[in-house]
């Protein structure tokens, strides 16, 4: 075991991995993660605007994870008596001058073809394409009464300097293992 996790800590390091969280997901952490990453930022006198610029692609990130991850845990794990969380893994990194921040959950083989509809169409946008799908889905979303649903992917375009690179690896029958990567 610690022969393997010592191989798996060079790994992270060779790819610029500086945190990496992975099991039951909270809001509560995810503020944690944000706090622990924005002051580690600051002491490497990242800008302001970097810094927020991860921050927000984290939150959406283990929102997604939050809303979207068919891997549950009991709350019992995390100290609480009833109820579920799910199950993700977030990690972030400093390469090639940028920062980057990926994801990734358990979904149902039944979502596969509206996620990666949903990113193929926001990988072919350019940043303008891009800002215009926002303010049409923002309105849409507005006049349907269901506030920022499906926005998620459409913000993380808006600030990746990248498209979205994203993969899917199937598991079983019933589950793949989502992921993608966000580069700011």
């Amino acid at each position: 075991m610690l022969d393997s996790l010592y191989k798996f800590k060079n790994h992270l390091n060779k790819q610029g991995v500086f945190f990496c969280f992975s099991g039951p997901i909270s809001q509560s952490l995810m503020v944690e993660i944000g706090d622990t990453l924005e002051q580690k930022m600051r002491l490497e006198e990242a800008s302001q605007s970097t810094i927020s610029g991860v921050f927000s692609v984290v939150i959406e990130g283990v929102q997604n994870i939050i809303h979207y991850s068919d891997e549950k845990a009991p709350a019992s794990m995390l100290g609480f008596n009833e109820g579920e969380f799910s199950v993700g893994i977030v990690a972030i990194g400093y390469e090639d001058d940028h920062y980057f921040v990926t994801c990734g959950n358990m979904i149902k083989n039944n979502k596969i073809s509206a996620f990666r509809n949903r990113l193929m169409n926001l990988q072919n946008m350019n940043k303008e394409e891009i800002k215009r799908f926002y303010k049409e889905q923002r309105r849409k979303e507005t006049q349907e009464g269901s506030k920022g649903a499906g926005l998620g992917f459409i913000e993380l375009a808006k600030r990746s300097i990248k498209p979205i690179d994203f993969n899917f690896e199937n598991i079983d029958n019933d589950f793949s293992f989502f992921s993608f990567v966000i580069v700011i």
